[in-house]
C-alpha cells in the first residue's frame, strides 16, 4: 500500500471540501481588501459623531426627543456654544461611576478633549496615519464610554464600545489595514522617523 499517495489523495479531498476553498476565492486577497474598508468604516463612526455634535445634523444631536423635529445647525450645535457631552453625561451614565461622570457634565475641558478625540481619531483612521496615537486615544474613549454606560441594555457583558476598541487594536496590528491610505507617505516624513510614536 502506498501511504504517500493515500495521504496526497486525502489532502486533495480535504482541500476541495474546505469551506475556504469551495468558493474558489483566496482568503488572503479578500482579507487584504477587508481590512482597509474596516478602517474606513471605523473612521466614519468617529467622524460622524464629531460632525453631528459640531453642527447638530439631526441624528443624535439637534433632534427633539418628543416631537422628532430637527433643527440643523441649531442651538444644540457645538459651534453655537452647546456642550457636546452634557446630555450623555447627565442622562446616559449609570452604575457606580455615574456620579463621577455626571460631575464632568458641561466642563469645557472635557468637551474639547472628547471632540478632539473623536475628530482626531476619525481623521487619522480615514487617512491611515498616526495609527499608534489614534489607537490609544480611540481605545481610551471607548473604554471610558463603556464605563460611563456601565451596562448596556441589550447585552450586560459586551457592547459596541468594547467591540470598537478591539477592532482598533486589530487594525493597528494588521499591516494590510494601511492599504488605501497615506501611510507610506506619512512614514517617510522626517518628524515621523524621529518620533516613532507618530507612526
Amino acid at each position: 500500500m502506498n501511504t504517500t499517495d493515500d495521504r496526497t489523495a486525502l489532502a486533495t479531498d480535504e482541500d476541495t471540501t474546505s469551506p475556504h476553498r469551495s468558493s474558489g476565492v483566496e482568503t488572503a486577497p479578500v482579507l487584504s481588501a477587508v481590512w482597509p474598508l474596516l478602517r474606513i468604516a471605523m473612521a466614519l463612526i468617529f467622524l460622524w459623531t464629531f460632525l453631528d455634535k459640531t453642527f447638530a445634523l439631526g441624528f443624535s444631536t439637534g433632534r427633539d426627543a418628543k416631537t422628532g423635529a430637527v433643527d440643523v445647525f441649531g442651538p444644540a450645535a457645538w459651534i453655537h456654544g452647546a456642550s457636546p457631552t452634557t446630555g450623555f453625561l447627565e442622562f446616559g451614565t449609570q452604575g457606580p461611576l455615574a456620579p463621577l461622570f455626571k460631575a464632568l457634565a458641561g466642563d469645557v475641558v472635557v468637551d474639547w478633549l472628547f471632540m478632539l478625540g473623536m475628530g482626531g481619531v476619525g481623521v487619522a483612521l480615514l487617512l491611515g496615519i498616526a495609527t499608534r496615537i489614534a489607537t490609544v486615544a480611540g481605545v481610551a474613549l471607548m473604554v471610558l464610554l463603556r464605563l460611563a454606560v456601565w451596562q448596556s441594555p441589550n447585552n450586560p457583558i459586551v457592547d459596541e464600545h468594547l467591540v470598537y476598541a478591539l477592532v482598533l487594536i486589530a487594525l493597528a496590528l494588521t499591516p494590510a489595514a494601511g492599504r488605501l491610505s497615506l501611510d507610506a507617505f506619512w512614514q517617510r516624513l522626517p518628524i515621523v522617523r524621529r518620533l516613532p510614536i507618530l507612526r
